[in-house]
């Protein structure tokens, strides 16, 4: 029951509404609490998961920066007579960057990281497409038939696939059976061969970025895009691109920045002519006994990979931005 006031100053009781959530006594943050409490304690839920999320973000912070700070130290080391590494004052590894041999390098691992990119969102489009708007009730499973595969080693996905593309191998026979290959072809120890490597190890981290938008666009505006464009290649372009863009801008970053620094494929189905800004630096350190100039092809690597970040994050702000409004 609850009191009010008539005309005359008389306190009158009023039923209370059934439907009316019942506050227990004590409890200042139901329905009936002053609204300063319930601000404190909506405001409470998100400083829980800031302390809960500070422990992991401390630690990763820690290494990753530690671990910078090692690399660009060293990038100004020298080596010692035995090859071993020594911290100094030594530019001659920064200037030595400008070397062309470097810069072919790196400009063809950039080459082979963009094409991986596209070729990635060619084949990720019609998949994430087809089990996101068409799997019904086998979505969890047409994802984990894709992702699963995925779960085996690197390395040993990678030799199963230089098997795959080899000149006595599966594919290749094939084509020479249907007469689009001769003797002569061969797909290893060429860009081609490199460039298949890397799309075969990274195209799984365009399709599941894809799949979650496309799983979570409106599909009327397909049907509207149909009335209004009429053909489904069209509709394609103008409206389900555009709609999944975010997923698409977040694949090819998944799929960039490893690509970029890979060096497997470039071993395993490539030559001396395909070799990327990876294969230097784990000869420097490996091979060369030169720490200090592999640090300084690694602190390359980091400039190139984080203005590729910045691009990234500047974008999905600019589409947040324009979605607020």
């Amino acid at each position: 029951m609850a009191t009010r006031s008539d005309r005359t100053g008389t306190a009158v009781r009023t039923p209370r509404d059934p439907a009316a959530p019942k506050t227990p006594p004590g409890d200042r943050t139901g329905p009936g609490a002053p609204p300063h409490t319930r601000t404190r304690t909506r405001a409470r839920q998100p400083r829980l998961w800031t302390w809960l999320l500070l422990p992991g973000t401390l630690w990763m912070t820690g290494f990753l920066v530690a671990s910078l700070l090692l690399v660009a130290t060293l990038a100004l080391g020298t080596t010692d007579p035995l090859g071993n590494p020594r911290f100094g004052l030594n530019f001659a590894n920064l200037t030595a960057l400008a070397d062309p041999a470097y810069s072919t390098v790196l400009l063809r691992s950039l080459g082979y990281a963009l094409i991986t990119c596209l070729i990635s969102l060619a084949i990720a489009y019609p998949v994430a497409y087809a089990i996101a708007l068409r799997g019904g009730r086998f979505k969890n499973l047409l994802i984990a038939a894709i992702v699963v595969p995925f779960f085996a080693n690197y390395l040993v996905r990678m030799y199963g696939w230089s098997v795959v593309l080899s000149d006595d191998g599966p594919l290749l026979r094939a084509l020479r059976a249907i007469g689009l290959a001769d003797d002569s072809t061969k797909i290893l120890q060429t860009g081609v061969g490199v460039i298949a490597g890397l799309v075969y190890g990274f195209v799984v981290f365009m399709i599941i970025p894809l799949y979650a938008a496309m799983e979570r666009m409106d599909t009327s505006l397909i049907e509207a895009g149909r009335d209004l464009y009429g053909g489904p290649l069209r509709t394609f372009l103008f409206v389900t691109v555009p709609a999944t863009r975010q997923g698409a801008a977040a694949g090819c970053v998944l799929v960039f920045l490893p690509a970029m620094g890979d060096f497997v494929s470039a071993q395993l189905m490539g030559g001396p002519d395909q070799i990327m800004i990876g294969n230097l630096i784990q000869d420097k350190f490996f091979q060369g006994q030169n720490w200090p100039l592999g640090s300084a092809l690694t602190m390359l690597l980091m400039a190139v990979l984080f203005l590729g970040m910045l691009g990234y994050l500047r974008r999905t702000r600019k589409d947040e931005a324009e979605a607020a409004r």
